[in-house]
């Protein structure tokens, strides 16, 4: 049982950290970047930077993921990623919704960090059933 609570317990705080890592660069890149198609390439921005971070966190202390080589590794990214399509939707959807019904950046943030939030939760269950299936400890 401790087992298990520590593992939601790391999830939901290398979740946050990826949501932070998201919405930060998110941030840098609005402040950096104020033309066309600004919101998108700021969002993309953050969907990769948040995947990454969340990647290598969860690989290593949730999955305790060992590559084989470099090829294995960048497989299962590869396999990560994909699964990461469907939440990505989610997550997108929340997002540019706020944008739309609320108009400002704060609420723009928060659908974004909403729709993370039931991502993430969804995301577990999809890699380590299919992901890290064969990795896990």
């Amino acid at each position: 049982m401790f087992g298990s609570m520590r593992r939601v317990t790391l999830y939901a705080s290398f979740a946050l950290i990826a949501t932070i890592a998201n919405i930060g660069a998110q941030d840098v890149v609005i402040r950096a970047y104020g033309g066309t198609h600004d919101i998108l390439l700021s969002i993309i921005a953050g969907t990769g930077v948040g995947l990454l971070v969340k990647y290598l966190l969860d690989k290593r202390f949730i999955f305790r993921f060992r590559p084989r080589n470099a090829v294995h590794d960048g497989q299962t990214f590869m396999l990560y990623t994909l699964m990461g399509l469907a939440t990505t939707a989610i997550f997108w959807g929340f997002e540019f919704a706020f944008h739309y019904l609320f108009a400002n950046r704060e609420m723009r943030y928060l659908g974004g960090v909403i729709g993370l939030a039931i991502g993430y939760l969804a995301k577990y269950h999809l890699d380590k059933r299919y992901v890290f299936r064969m990795e896990r400890a």
